[in-house]
């Protein structure tokens, strides 16, 4: 499906932030800072003069990724049928798929390796419910009932046991794990501030929705592998709840999300099928940066040969 173009370790696209470590460790400091709730003061004026500066290295850094992935979404289907089975085929054959990181996490991956993964990924999680509940303002309405049951899911139907964020701050809790912004990789980092800005940005408001539907359509597979790593490692069934759940929530949230968002969407103005692909296929790009990473951490130690011969 992509002529196998690899785009991969995005560059830093803001001459104030010369390097993407920096780049992404400054929106992931700003993101933590806008989106946690306060109270008035009076040094307002410098937030929004922050904000606007910060906003604008946000905007550069979206505008040169749409730029690198434009290659790869230019003959995307813009009838709902035909781009359904273009987004649904992201699944086996998008960037980051079928990733040899997982079956080693699964099968060999001691709970060492485990932590250090969780912790990375944890560091690097956006909240799926508060990007949902985000993207949702002012969109069509029966997508914006799916997304409404999307996030009720999240949010565990009204019960504060089965929501998801928390359920996944109890499973870093119980293996004692201390994400933090400037101990985590920057390609964790990218994912979440490109999630992040689709979600809060209303010109990325498609990509956004793209990006969360190719989240639940790809997810389930390497959960699954996650919560068995966990479980050969001896980890409780509570402790692995989040990853056990969203093996098989997401496998019918996806179904529901492509029929009661994609379609209805695209069917009512096929332009948006192109905003639609690149939030996916950006946000396959994250997640592919990201593993290509951790393996190379990972494996370093576990086979150094390998890496030595490299």
């Amino acid at each position: 499906m992509f002529g196998g173009e690899r785009l991969s370790r995005l560059g830093a696209f803001s001459p104030q932030f010369p390097d993407a470590e920096a780049l992404h460790k400054g929106l992931a400091h700003w993101n933590h800072d806008r989106l946690a709730p306060s109270a008035p003061t009076e040094g307002w004026r410098d937030g929004l003069d922050r904000e606007l500066r910060m906003r604008r290295i946000e905007g550069a850094f979206i505008e040169a990724f749409r730029s690198l992935v434009a290659p790869l979404v230019e003959d995307v289907p813009t009838d709902a049928d035909g781009f359904i089975a273009w987004f649904e085929a992201l699944k086996d054959h998008g960037p980051g798929q079928w990733d040899p990181l997982f079956d080693w996490l699964e099968g060999e991956a001691s709970l060492e390796d485990l932590k250090w993964f969780l912790t990375q990924e944890a560091a690097g999680e956006a909240g799926f419910d508060d990007l949902v509940a985000m993207t949702q303002v002012k969109v069509p309405d029966r997508a914006k009932l799916e997304l409404a049951r999307n996030y009720w899911d999240e949010m565990g139907r009204g019960s504060a046991k089965g929501m998801h964020g928390p359920m996944l701050s109890r499973t870093t809790a119980t293996l004692g794990l201390a994400p933090t912004i400037d101990t985590t990789l920057w390609q964790s980092l990218c994912l979440a501030n490109t999630m992040t800005a689709f979600a809060t940005t209303r010109r990325y408001v498609w990509q956004s929705i793209g990006a969360l539907g190719v989240v639940e359509l790809t997810a389930p597979t390497r959960v699954a592998c996650v919560d068995a790593g966990l479980k050969r490692n001896g980890v409780s069934p509570d402790a692995r709840k989040y990853f056990a759940l969203h093996a098989q929530l997401d496998i019918e949230h996806s179904k529901a999300w492509n029929a009661e968002a994609l379609v209805p969407l695209v069917s009512e103005d096929p332009s948006r099928a192109k905003f639609i692909a690149e939030g996916a296929v950006m946000r396959l790009i994250c997640g592919e940066q990201c593993f290509e990473t951790y393996r190379a951490h990972l494996w370093a130690h576990a086979h150094p040969l390998v890496y030595a011969a490299e």
